[in-house]
């Protein structure tokens, strides 16, 4: 069987934990950030790491196998 290829866009969005969770950022974190774009509370929340839902979970995994 030759080597998968890791898709070069989930390597960079996506981390696997050691339970086999997939760990991602959240979105809508790159602009608009001041003035009468976003709460600070909204910000804050957003800094912080969420895990990936359990539907998507087979998909990730697929595109990044030798994380």
């Amino acid at each position: 069987m030759p080597k998968i290829k890791t898709h070069s866009g989930a390597k960079k969005r996506f981390k696997l934990t050691k339970n086999g969770k997939v760990k991602r950022s959240h979105a809508y974190k790159s602009h608009l950030l001041n003035g009468h774009g976003k709460t600070p509370k909204r910000k804050r929340g957003l800094r912080k790491a969420a895990y990936a839902d359990k539907t998507n979970l087979a998909t990730i995994k697929k595109l990044i196998p030798y994380k």
